[in-house]
């Protein structure tokens, strides 16, 4: 028979060992991603967005045509060097903002999303 304590769910280890409320710091698997992500597409543009209460700082990947990715990042220098060392510009979204071409992609994907859920739901 196994004891178990009314607060234990409570106390359980979060994936990655984190306490509850504290923000998840960059790993080496968000750069490999981001690695992998700006080698198969052309034109990448690297958007850094500073750290906030929710989340640490984060860098924004854009390609040529507007897709785009997310990953975290450990700061505006490491984002800086990332670029530089791929030939890539890097940019601070606070400054600049996001490309136009980022807006449009995003749309074009909720209309093909609803489009496709509107296929699957017509008999």
């Amino acid at each position: 028979m196994v004891e178990v304590g009314l607060f234990d769910s409570l106390r359980r280890k979060r994936k990655g060992g984190q306490k509850p409320g504290t923000l998840r710091k960059a790993s080496s698997i968000d750069t490999q991603h981001l690695d992998e992500w700006a080698a198969s597409r052309r034109g990448v543009e690297a958007y850094v967005e500073p750290r906030t209460n929710v989340t640490e700082t984060t860098v924004v990947l854009i390609a040529h045509d507007g897709e785009w990715t997310r990953r975290r990042i450990d700061s505006l220098e490491v984002a800086q060097q990332f670029g530089k060392k791929r030939s890539m510009p890097v940019y601070e979204v606070a400054k600049v903002g996001y490309p136009q071409r980022m807006r449009d992609y995003t749309e074009r994907q909720r209309i093909l999303q609803r489009r496709r859920r509107q296929s699957e739901d017509t008999p």
